[in-house]
């Protein structure tokens, strides 16, 4: 089954943020988004560990290791970055400051319900961080995930079955596999990856799937 790389997968979400948009990169797969922002659009990243301004990653041997993302990855500050506290960080998170943030996930429901912070397993390690105010504070939640566990089960379900991280707070999912919007009327699919039919996307998602490029083909 052919799938977007990773950094196909970046550059996707990267292609769906709009000029003079603020943007917070969760963990994981999302931080690639910022190596491949248009360079004709003003963006402005934010990290919750209080920096605003955020740079794509240094060049290998450039590392500033006081210079971090909340994953811990060395970044880069562009001309006019800022630094602030911890707090204040999280108020322009949940004060409804930021225009996008790019999460990842275990699962996403048909409804957009998000779980990203703990599977329920009890030897687990719970990571919520600051997943929870931004899903509920951002203006639009994208979510950038592989199709598939590793076991081979779908993250799109009809329902989660893991805790919430947020409720009906999805606009847009990026997998591996498609791009599909949350909406009133189901999970539509935007786009698939090349060679990919959408009875086969159907066979591996478990929810269902409305086909927008139907009318395309």
């Amino acid at each position: 089954m052919r799938r977007f790389t990773r950094e196909q997968m970046a550059q996707l979400v990267a292609r769906d943020i709009p000029n003079g948009a603020y943007v917070n990169l969760g963990i994981g797969l999302p931080t690639l988004v910022a190596n491949h922002l248009p360079k004709d659009r003003e963006i402005v990243l934010h990290t919750e560990n209080g920096l605003l301004g955020m740079g794509p990653a240094p060049a290998p041997g450039d590392e500033d290791p006081d210079l971090i993302n909340a994953g811990k990855q060395p970044v880069t500050a562009l001309s006019g970055a800022s630094f602030f506290h911890h707090a204040d960080s999280f108020a322009m998170m949940r004060g409804g400051h930021l225009d996008f943030c790019v999460l990842g996930a275990f699962q996403v429901s048909a409804t957009g319900d998000l779980a990203n912070w703990h599977t329920g397993e009890r030897d687990a390690i719970p990571a919520v961080g600051g997943a929870m105010d931004l899903a509920i504070g951002a203006k639009r939640v994208y979510v950038m995930m592989e199709h598939l566990t590793k076991q081979g089960e779908s993250k799109i379900v009809s329902r989660c079955s893991y805790p919430l991280t947020g409720v009906a707070c999805v606009n847009r999912i990026f997998t591996d596999l498609a791009v599909l919007d949350v909406t009133a009327r189901g999970l539509v699919v935007l786009e698939r990856a090349d060679g990919l039919s959408f009875d086969e996307l159907c066979a591996v998602t478990g929810a269902p799937l409305l086909d927008a490029l139907a009318t395309a083909e």
